[in-house]
């Protein structure tokens, strides 16, 4: 066994965001030197606010800059970040009949009101105020007094400013806004101010349910309620958010019954004032959409997608291991070319192998892959995150997914590459065979060189070669896809490292470390 690179490890820097676009520009040479020399990033720098959903960032710096070309105003003179800290911190945007409460927390805020010299943006400019950390959904539809939807960015972080963008009707009303104990109301010139006060009384979300034999999510308040819906970033599932809304003591997450078309359901109180629900659809289930039968309830329909995927293919067992001498990453006959990162939002969709009543390999002292791969992904996909790149997990606790329900969340959210991570196993009385193996099958070649390169450099793990495999989650994912086999839970060397925390994150951080080498090589 070779001894892990001197100055290997990969440290997390503090405070340090990348923007969210990863164009070439994006990836300065300060990534290098913070990243792969692990050198210390300065707290107070400057970063971008990432928003994963969305592509925030720079949808915000490319309103912020339409609106300064409409109002004559100068640009903004620093990146668009959202602060933590403040006087003032903008919690939600509550649409009502009336108008609009910009709900706050702190001191009350100064308020601004512009509109565009074309009539069809009217920007209310919050002094002191930063978003807060909870602040969910940055794009809203109202289509009410004329105002289509409405954006909220960080125009300014020293001094914050915070920025809520109406898109509207030429011919619609100004509005006017006031600042109030509580937040600022927006509404029409002409027309009655929403009260802040009655706002502030919360729905109880009184029942939450799965009906119509799994098909229907069904959720129930004690009074009208508002509601917003997208694909949740970190666990690709369906999100709907109930803003000033609480849940009633005895609602817990709901247990699908056999035969559901929902693989989970959980309910979350974000926050004092927020409900999310969260529904994961199983493979081959698509979300129908979201009705509001009453002001008091709400339906999340699910339904079967017509087109019929082909189950695996019988050559899907594993290829059989070769003896564990070094060998040298081939280059299979005519591979199909690696596809370049798509330009734009970046996504990594983490496979953790296995789960729930499939453990996986089970190796020396009952070492389990599925608890060894959950482990190592989950720090995978934070890393990514502190690096600013978009990480979502196939799973994120010990549960069973088929492999056909990975590969759809992953096409779900539109991932631009796919990480499956697993460990190795082969007949117990062979201890003697330990090291690392990456597989591709198609375009996902120089993904699995990156990964499999940094894993050697940093572990110093025995080298059992890029291959290629058929392998389901590699034949049926569309993006840039790699199977890692971290090590051998049979083997003496092996187990015993996969066994220790310090080294399963050692493991984590090349794994994460090769991504991202992939995607600035990919620029």
């Amino acid at each position: 066994m070779r001894n892990p690179t001197p100055g290997s490890n990969l440290q997390r820097p503090r405070n340090f965001l990348f923007e969210k676009t990863l164009r070439l520009g994006w990836v300065l040479p300060s990534f290098l030197g913070v990243f792969l020399l692990t050198s210390p990033v300065q707290a107070n720098e400057q970063s971008w606010q990432i928003d994963v959903e969305q592509n925030q960032a720079s949808v915000d710096r490319q309103t912020a800059q339409t609106l300064t070309s409409q109002n004559a105003e100068q640009p903004p003179s620093e990146p668009l970040t959202v602060a933590v800290a403040g006087q003032t911190q903008l919690q939600n945007v509550e649409v009502k009949p009336e108008g609009l409460i910009i709900r706050t927390s702190g001191r009350s805020p100064n308020v601004e009101v512009k509109r565009s010299q074309n009539r069809t943006l009217t920007t209310i400019d919050i002094a002191g105020t930063t978003l807060s950390p909870q602040l969910q959904n940055r794009n809203i539809t109202v289509n009410n007094h004329g105002i289509s939807n409405l954006q909220i960015i960080q125009l300014k972080s020293s001094p914050p400013v915070a920025r809520v963008i109406l898109n509207m009707n030429s011919y619609s009303p100004d509005v006017q806004a006031s600042a109030k104990s509580g937040g600022v109301v927006v509404w029409p010139r002409g027309g009655a101010a929403p009260s802040i006060e009655a706002s502030a009384q919360l729905a109880t979300i009184q029942s939450i349910q799965l009906e119509n034999n799994g098909t229907q999510v069904s959720v129930k308040a004690d009074r009208s309620v508002t509601y917003t819906t997208g694909w949740d970033r970190a666990t690709a599932a369906y999100k709907i958010t109930i803003p000033s809304a609480q849940l009633a003591q005895q609602i817990t997450n709901v247990q699908p019954p056999a035969g559901s078309l929902a693989l989970w359901v959980r309910v979350l109180q974000e926050d004092s004032q927020t409900v999310s629900i969260l529904v994961q659809p199983g493979a081959g289930v698509q979300v129908a959409g979201v009705t509001q039968p009453s002001g008091q309830s709400l339906s999340l329909q699910l339904q079967r997608t017509q087109a019929v995927l082909v189950p695996p293919l019988p050559d899907e067992e594993p290829v059989p291991v070769r003896p564990p001498t070094p060998v040298p990453p081939r280059n299979p006959t005519q591979p199909a070319p690696s596809r370049p990162v798509p330009k734009g939002r970046v996504v990594v969709a983490i496979d953790p192998g296995h789960g729930g009543r499939d453990p996986g390999a089970v190796g020396i002292r009952g070492l389990r892959e599925k608890d060894v791969v959950i482990d190592i992904s989950r720090q995978v996909t934070q890393l990514l995150e502190e690096q600013g790149v978009q990480a979502i997990m196939t799973r994120t606790d010990d549960r069973e997914v088929s492999l056909e329900a990975r590969v759809q969340m992953a096409e779900r959210v539109n991932a631009s590459l796919f990480v499956s991570i697993h460990a190795n196993a082969i007949n117990m009385s062979r201890p003697d065979v330990n090291g690392i193996e990456t597989y591709y099958y198609s375009s996902g070649l120089g993904l699995s060189r990156a990964i499999h390169k940094s894993i050697l450099q940093t572990t110093g793990s025995r080298d059992r070669g890029v291959r290629q495999a058929r392998f389901y989650v590699l034949r049926r994912s569309s993006m840039p896809a790699t199977l890692l086999e971290v090590g051998f839970v049979t083997g003496a060397e092996d187990a015993a490292r996969l066994s220790n925390a310090g080294y399963r994150t050692q493991m984590a951080q090349a794994i994460a470390r090769g991504i991202l080498q992939y995607i600035q090589q990919g620029r």
